[in-house]
């Protein structure tokens, strides 16, 4: 039962590119108070963090607003998240900080771990690129989590991108800012 879950949310995730690849998503423009998301997305890690002694930290201003669709744009953050917990040494924190200039929101996802190789981190966002190569590892998905963020965040006319260096990561999702 459970590998049939698995199957079906593979699935899912690859219809989902498919989709967006083909530009028939639309999205529900709306005014996103970010600090609140991810005062909720934090809460929703919770669970997954703690299993290995994982935290996040928000440091984002209250009056920061984006504009787009929250839908959307939660599944951005989540699956930078859900790559964040898997691939972090115990026992650290993931920082989550926000700035804005001008139009321009910029969001920051750091975390503690193993340095992304060079040559790897100019592929972590095509479709089905995996830096754990074992299906059998906690990291185990598809490989679509983040060429799916990418595509949402193209969509929103914006841009995604990851540094890594010296044991940290750090993925940066810069957005419209709302107004």
């Amino acid at each position: 039962l459970e590998k049939a879950y698995r199957l079906e949310m593979l699935v899912n995730e690859f219809f989902e590119i498919t989709r967006y690849n083909m530009q028939q998503s639309s999205l529900e423009n709306e005014e996103i108070d970010l600090s609140y998301m991810m005062m909720q997305m934090a809460d929703e890690f919770y669970p997954i963090l703690s299993e290995n002694g994982n935290r996040i930290e928000l440091q984002i201003p209250e009056e920061l607003r984006l504009r787009g669709d929250a839908a959307k744009l939660a599944r951005v953050f989540q699956n930078i998240l859900k790559n964040a917990a898997s691939y972090s040494s115990p026992k650290t924190v993931i920082t989550v900080r926000a700035e804005q200039s001008e139009d321009r929101i910029r969001i920051f996802f750091e975390n503690s771990g193993k340095t992304i190789p060079e040559q790897k981190l100019s592929a972590i966002f095509d479709r089905f690129y995996r830096l754990d190569d074992s299906r059998a590892t906690k990291t185990g998905g598809a490989g679509l989590g983040l060429a799916i963020a990418k595509e949402i965040v193209k969509l929103h006319g914006g841009s995604i991108s990851a540094d890594s260096r010296d044991g940290k990561t750090v993925f940066t999702v810069e957005l419209p800012a709302a107004g």
